[in-house]
């Protein structure tokens, strides 16, 4: 029987739907002769890419507008949880034939263009920077973020036996489980509450090797371009390495179930021992937050007991990518109410059908009983985010504030307070929040900012406070350069308006104000500067200013910034090779020609980049240097 594989490939060819990876040029790097490097003619790049823009439009519209036909349909019925089985019964035959030659016609022709033009540029930054003597050099560790790393049953009671070596996050069993079997699926992925470690029978855990972070799902790739590139410089398992974990987890629970950090450590070692050169660590997103904790873990007494020399003596340079160093904004209404903008301005036919798969107490209740996820709610309060009337970040154009984080038109009950700010909001949760929830989060972290050298010192000692780059020192490694690239100018969630949630079937006391349409307020979400994920400020401040202030860098560790502008293109699904987006940043092939770079020992040669505001932003951060 037909199936939807069939109708794929019938419509869209076996091949993945991938963007170009062209690079761009970058004035830095210059050959012998002192001319630029421009490593793809961007004449090759515009000619794949001349599709039409509204024969592409009328496909997906067509395509998506039957499928979403095909589920209202035969869902119309449906009253709880979505059951997808009978669409197995559906003849798909018939589907391909009701759709119009043409459309069908134009779904080949971008698939042929798009197979076109990853066959041109795949491994085209490595091949080039291979033919200017760039080699690899030092072992390469990679720690990724949240999207990046899957998660697989290993459980052998019989509730899990089905789902056994199947990734339950990060691969379409994932989407089947959900959809098919969604309490077996939020039992698995979801850690007890009490303990922060796998609930009774359950057995989940992150996938390793370079498998476990080059895609996602099928055709959805994440580091899977920087592997490509790697490798043509002479990198392979020998060499380069991926440290996937289980993002779920509190870095201290992490090292308690997993060993992480210990395993961790072993593999730098070695790395260092058979190489005869320092390791060079790479992370994205949660992973850069992941890292900085280690650093820590690794010198400290009692842990990883490497001492202060440690890190001077194994890591050469630091990768931070996209780095959530002071948080993601979009994580406190993620654990408040469910909700992100994503889902806030979806209309509400959409809603209703995601809302069908996990209603957003349910999405909260998952959210929370994922402590590592707690991490990405926003360090450094009032003095980075700003007050009731004013932000660093806030610009001449602004009617709003960013300073006033959660903000409620109706400020008339405990539900629903004055506007807050993020100092306000966090306690806003905690007042809000079970006990559990509250008790992991107040004994697992710590948001605040050391405003002196002796609380910087004495924090040292407190794996509360290793993830926050506002009460921690860098290590004292005088030879360790990092490297912060990350992705400026796509609108990032900000701030938001909130309302009591008066639906009589709602679990909730708040939910975003989708009313709110006016300004700079989109359905009561305010965006502002970011790379669409994480805010400007996350990203920037502590590379551009706070690593600069001597109590969180006494040793001097050089610190690099490259911002990279978002110039996506709009026939690319990702963005294509100038994206700044906060995922597809890792396909950019500047981003990819800087990490080889330092990978292969021309770090030296980058020149620090900006691109927005962050340095003047910075200066109006009330954190200074102490006198």
């Amino acid at each position: 029987m037909p199936t939807f594989n069939t109708l794929r490939r019938r419509v869209l060819g076996d091949s993945s739907s991938e963007p170009s990876r062209a690079p761009s040029p970058n004035p830095a790097f210059r050959d012998k002769n002192g001319e630029p490097i421009t490593l793809i003619p961007a004449s090759k790049l515009q000619k794949l890419s001349k599709y039409k823009s509204k024969r592409r439009q009328w496909l997906l519209f067509g395509l998506g507008g039957l499928f979403g036909i095909i589920i209202a349909a035969f869902f119309a019925q449906q009253h709880d949880v979505i059951n997808l089985e009978g669409l197995m019964d559906m003849n798909l035959d018939s589907l391909l034939d009701a759709i119009p030659a043409g459309i069908v016609n134009d779904a080949k022709d971008i698939t042929r263009h798009e197979r076109e033009t990853v066959n041109y540029d795949s491994f085209t930054v490595g091949l080039h920077l291979q033919s200017q003597g760039v080699k690899a050099r030092h072992p390469v560790i990679m720690i990724p973020g949240v999207i990046s790393t899957g998660l697989e049953s290993w459980g052998t009671e019989e509730v899990s036996r089905q789902y056994f070596r199947k990734r339950l996050w990060g691969s379409w069993s994932m989407m089947r489980a959900l959809v098919l079997d969604k309490a077996s699926w939020k039992r698995h992925i979801m850690l007890d509450k009490l303990t922060g470690l796998d609930p009774p029978g359950i057995k989940l855990r992150a996938a390793q090797g370079f498998d476990a972070a080059d895609f996602f799902i099928t055709g959805y790739w994440i580091w899977s371009k920087i592997l490509e590139n790697l490798a043509t410089l002479g990198y392979d398992p020998s060499n380069a390495f991926t440290a996937a974990y289980d993002w779920r987890l509190s870095c201290e629970k992490l090292e308690i179930r997993d060993h992480y950090f210990t395993r961790l450590k072993a593999h730098i070692e070695t790395g260092v021992k058979t190489s005869g050169e320092k390791v060079v660590l790479i992370s994205h997103s949660m992973g850069s937050q992941v890292l900085f904790y280690f650093l820590h873990w690794v010198e400290a007494e009692g842990h990883g007991d490497g001492g202060p020399s440690w890190v001077d003596t194994f890591v050469d340079s630091w990768i931070n990518i996209s780095g959530s160093m002071l948080g993601a904004l979009k994580g406190y209404p993620a654990v408040l109410s469910g909700e992100m903008k994503d889902t806030a301005q979806l209309n509400a036919f959409a809603v209703y059908g995601l809302e069908k798969f996990l209603a957003k107490h349910e999405r909260v209740e998952i959210f929370r009983a994922m402590p590592g996820a707690s991490s990405m709610l926003p360090i450094g309060g009032n003095a980075v985010w700003g007050n009731k009337t004013f932000a660093p970040d806030d610009t001449n154009n602004q009617t709003v504030s960013y300073g006033t984080f959660i903000n409620f038109k109706e400020s008339n009950s405990t539900q629903s307070p004055a506007n807050l700010t993020v100092d306000e909001s966090h306690a806003y949760l905690m007042e809000n929040s079970d006990t559990w929830y509250r008790d992991q989060v107040q004994g697992t972290y710590s948001y605040g900012v050391a405003h002196s050298k002796a609380e910087v010192e004495r924090n040292a000692k407190d794996p509360r406070k290793w993830m926050n780059p506002l009460e921690t020192r860098l290590p004292l490694a005088p030879h360790l350069k990092i490297y912060c690239f990350y992705g400026v100018g796509k609108p990032t969630e900000r701030s938001y308006w909130y309302r009591e949630d008066r639906d009589p079937m709602s679990k909730l006391n708040v939910t975003i104000d989708t009313s709110i349409i006016h300004g700079e307020i989109d359905r009561g979400v305010i965006m502002g500067e970011g790379d669409g994920t994480v805010p400007l400020m996350s990203n920037g401040y502590m590379c551009a200013k706070g690593w600069r202030i001597s109590r969180y860098n006494p040793a001097g560790v050089t610190v690099k910034v490259f911002e990279m502008p978002h110039e996506p293109d709009r026939f690319s699904p990702r963005g294509g090779p100038n994206t700044g987006d906060h995922v597809d940043i890792l396909g950019r092939a500047s981003l990819n020609d800087l990490i080889l770079r330092v990978a292969g020992g021309k770090g030296n040669h980058i020149e620090e980049n900006y691109v927005s505001n962050i340095r003047e932003y910075s200066e109006k951060v009330k954190i200074y240097e102490e006198r």
